[in-house]
């Protein structure tokens, strides 16, 4: 096929990545159904064959993402990783920057082997505990710490899922594949740059951290670091004519007119509700539990007539810290409530908690929260009994900003360590392929009881694993059809001819423009074939294009779209100015290292 004969399969394949960049960017359907719709429409089409179509689901890729998933899985079953956070902050004192520099470089070690997200989730109450024993904001420590979970994923090739694709990707043009740590001179380098950034520029580029203030829209402004809300539990009581002359008065106003949530009743039965939906009604002698300021509860008390206990009596057990209390819960990026508002989800039906108040945007609401639709980063500061929050905590629709009892096997800690060491040395030492030797790892920690099957089931993020393997025939169907190297030629016919530094870092910039509008998966898929063909026809070395592409992916620290951003961005107190103005340093920052390292391990020349 003549590279410069623009074909109709050509036009075709072009219209089905501009579909796909499309809906990756409007997000009207998720991108696990836009892999799934590639999926079907590319062999419909004739573009790919049906096997070529499926293959991603067999690909090294595939399996790969799936069985270090699992593996990650068992390693926090275990506690293995929590182990790690005592002596760590031993060795950084009450130093900031050595928190920084300690807890940092641990989350990128931890994230070069799981998902990042995983790594900046199991560290996330560590952190905490640490800002509020230290007396540092929380703004201070979380970005940091969080675009080192980022970097970390460039350490290893199974740091992300752009790079565990990588060799898929350049398979069909036979070419050499990278090793598990062909990559970690420049992963630990990017990381050392970014600690370095914060430890010396942090004050700058980080917010302060304010306290709370008040907002004239109802909600309440803070800065990073400030508790959502500040609250006490009070037992009111209803008088005997409470409902004789005034309509019924629900939960759902006294939330919208004082601010105060009410997460306890009692009728004159005597049976107890702890769940309660916004229309639920108060009664005559009801006691209730309200939780609010002082100031709230007496507004509330004194214009509905309500006595205020002196201390909590008929709810003493129930109210006890040991069985119930408040706790930060981020919206997860995976969450199925996302999109959805609490009423619909029957929330208060289906989790058996009490929202007390909602963060977002820099912003705290504590009425309207039933119609208020979910996002990603969203923060509930939720009041329920502790059990609750442990099944609500196994479903994995929210991320817990404190430690929640869960059953953990730290008598399987040395287990799943062995078992994640042999899947490292089959990978280094007999050359085995990546995903045999990680499938190893996950199926030992299984017979080993270190997790069930059942729960590594649970543990894999299936959207993940569908996004990996729909993508995979449409990066088949750009290389196959001569697209690829058609846009190659014609960009190259444009620019002229370049040295392969200068083509090199173009390919970087364009990956991370590609990757702060749609998922660092589907920008890879799409970039790899292009940037290969363009590196053979300027003479470049092609798998150093294809490498710049797999890490520059990871350099998505502008915007709150990454998972560990999107994850941080509400703990945080982050708005989206707080991400592009460190965001943009590291940005520009990451690209020179990685040029730099680039030249200096594999000799790319000016």
């Amino acid at each position: 096929m003549e590279v410069n004969s623009l074909t109709a399969e050509m036009i075709m394949v072009m219209g089905m990545i501009g579909v796909a960049i499309f809906l990756f960017i409007v997000e009207w359907i998720r991108v696990d159904m836009v892999a799934i719709l590639m999926t079907v429409s590319l062999p419909l089409l004739k573009l790919v064959t049906p096997k070529e179509a499926f293959s991603g689901f067999s690909s090294n890729a595939v399996i790969s993402i799936i069985a270090v998933i699992i593996i990650g899985a068992g390693l926090d079953k275990t506690g293995l990783i929590n182990r790690l956070v005592a002596p760590i902050l031993r060795i950084a004192g009450n130093s900031s920057s050595r928190v920084i520099l300690a807890m940092g470089g641990t989350v990128a070690v931890i994230s070069s082997f799981m998902q990042n997200i995983g790594a900046a989730a199991l560290f996330l109450p560590a952190i905490r505990r640490v800002s509020r024993a230290m007396g540092i904001p929380l703004a201070k420590m979380l970005m940091p710490i969080g675009f080192c979970a980022i970097l970390g994923g460039t350490i290893t090739l199974v740091g992300c899922s752009p790079l565990i694709l990588l060799n898929d990707l350049i398979a069909p043009f036979n070419l050499e594949p990278f090793q598990l740590f062909d990559v970690t001179p420049i992963g630990l380098a990017l990381v050392a740059s970014g600690i370095i950034f914060f430890i010396f520029f942090g004050r700058w580029v980080l917010p302060r951290g304010d306290l709370e203030k008040d907002s004239s829209d109802g909600s309440t402004e803070t800065g990073g670091g400030g508790d959502i809300a500040e609250g006490t539990a009070f037992e009111l009581k209803t008088p005997a004519d409470f409902t004789d002359f005034r309509d019924p008065l629900t939960i759902k106003v006294i939330r919208d007119t004082y601010g105060v949530t009410v997460v306890a009743l009692a009728g004159r039965d005597g049976i107890k509700h702890f769940s309660l939906t916004p229309e639920t009604e108060l009664r005559s002698d009801n006691t209730l539990v309200a939780y609010g300021s002082k100031n709230e509860i007496t507004q509330l008390a004194s214009e509905k007539g309500m006595q205020i206990k002196d201390d909590l009596t008929l709810f003493k057990n129930e109210m006890s810290p040991s069985v119930s209390g408040t706790i930060e819960a981020v919206v997860a990026p995976r969450s199925v409530l996302i999109g959805k508002t609490l009423r619909l989800a029957h929330f208060w039906e289906q989790f058996q908690v009490n929202p007390i108040a909602l963060f977002r945007s820099n912003k705290v609401f504590h009425s309207g929260l039933s119609d208020m639709e979910l996002r990603s980063g969203d923060v509930l500061v939720l009041h329920g009994t502790w059990e609750r929050f442990s099944i609500l905590e196994a479903q994995h629709n929210f991320i817990f900003t404190s430690p929640v009892h869960e059953i953990m096997k730290p008598e399987k800690a040395l287990i799943a360590g062995f078992w994640l060491t042999l899947a490292l040395v089959m990978v280094i030492g007999f050359k085995i392929q990546l995903s045999v030797c990680l499938l190893t790892g996950a199926f030992g920690m299984i017979v080993c009881r270190v997790l069930t099957i059942d729960e590594a089931y649970q543990a894999v993020d299936w959207r993940t694993v569908f996004l990996l393997a729909g993508l995979i025939p449409l990066g088949i169907a750009t290389e196959k059809s001569g697209t690829a190297a058609w846009i190659a030629h014609s960009i190259l016919d444009i620019v002229g001819s370049v040295s392969p530094v200068v083509l090199l870092t173009v390919i970087a910039f364009l990956s991370t423009g590609f990757t702060l509008v749609i998922s660092n998966v589907g920008a890879t898929v799409l970039l790899v074939p292009l940037v290969l063909n363009m590196a053979m026809a300027s003479g470049t070395d092609p798998r150093m294009a294809a490498l710049v592409v797999g890490l520059a992916t990871s350099n998505s620290f502008m915007l709150p779209t990454h998972q560990v951003n999107a994850l941080y961005m509400g703990p945080g107190r982050y708005r989206s100015v707080d991400f592009m103005k460190a965001g943009s340093i590291m940005t520009v920052l990451f690209i020179v290292v990685l040029i730099s390292m680039l030249s200096l391990f594999y000799g790319i020349q000016g």
